[in-house]
């Protein structure tokens, strides 16, 4: 009798098995992605990112975009705080420089504040400037309810031409096994000043070109070598937010280098990252 039951358990177990793996299986990260406003090919952007991060991670990247190309960008997520709710992490890819209200704000920050994981790209490091960018404002003030939560201040940019970045942190989870490499032309963001609760990841070098003329009306060319941190974490409260100001042009969106540093910082910034630069169990990319 025992005999006989033997293969229906071990058949039933079998047939079990796959929905058994199935359940325990990690949900995919959910991602909100908020792109639009000025100077950017946005349109294009927010599809090339999607597409980049679900090939390298379990997540979904879920958008929120307008067309808008003003600094005052009418994206829906202004005035209503409880914009990211059911998300993991929100990346900001939007560029809106003329939003500087505080309530409105507020409201952006409000979602980060109660511990929902923040990714900045590129020219959201140039939103929301309740304060003179140009001037270190003083952390925890007014001026500073931005800044506070990127972990820099930034204030503008030189021309476009190639960015040498270089990781300083190779041995930080999101660093490790990533090779230094330059950029196509691109925009190096300055550092005004960097906060305490951030940490630099890397580095960009730019050699910018500019015409002076001599006593005698002659005209040269004279080079410098610009350096800003291009990549940093920071701790705002207990959340985590990563943060990187490259990002302008398309192909450079496109890098597999760009991405799979912004896909190590999704997962970092969820705490889906290891120690080895890889995704924890359950967070690779689906094959």
């Amino acid at each position: 009798m025992k005999r006989s039951l033997l293969p229906k358990f071990l058949a039933v177990a079998f047939a079990l098995a796959p929905a058994m793996l199935l359940a325990q299986a990690p949900k995919p990260l959910r991602v909100l992605l908020i792109t639009g406003g000025c100077c950017h090919d946005y349109a294009k952007q927010k599809d090339i990112l999607k597409k980049g991060l679900e090939e390298r991670a379990n997540l979904v990247v879920e958008h929120v975009h307008t067309d808008d190309k003003s600094t005052k960008p009418a994206l829906p997520i202004y005035g209503n705080p409880d914009y990211a709710k059911g998300f993991d992490v929100v990346i900001h890819d939007e560029c809106a420089a003329d939003i500087k209200d505080i309530p409105t704000v507020e409201g952006v920050l409000k979602p980060h504040r109660d511990g929902i994981p923040g990714v900045n790209l590129h020219c959201a490091m140039h939103c929301y400037r309740t304060g003179n960018p140009g001037k270190p404002q003083t952390a925890g003030t007014p001026e500073s309810l931005w800044f506070d939560y990127l972990g820099l201040q930034s204030s503008g940019h030189g021309p476009q031409e190639p960015v040498t970045i270089s990781y300083v942190d190779k041995e930080s989870a999101i660093g490790k096994g990533l090779s230094d490499w330059t950029t196509i032309k691109e925009e190096l963001y300055n550092n005004i000043q960097i906060l305490p609760t951030a940490k630099p990841l890397a580095r960009g070098k730019q050699t910018v070109k500019s015409k002076k003329k001599g006593t005698d009306g002659a005209e040269t060319i004279e080079e410098k070598e610009v350096e800003a941190v291009v990549a940093w974490t920071n701790t705002y409260g207990k959340t985590r937010v990563f943060s990187t100001t490259i990002g302008h042009n398309n192909d450079t969106v496109a890098d597999a280098r760009y991405l799979d540093l912004v896909t190590r910082g999704v997962l970092w910034a969820t705490d889906k990252l290891d120690a080895d630069g890889k995704p924890k169990a359950g967070y690779s990319a689906a094959k």
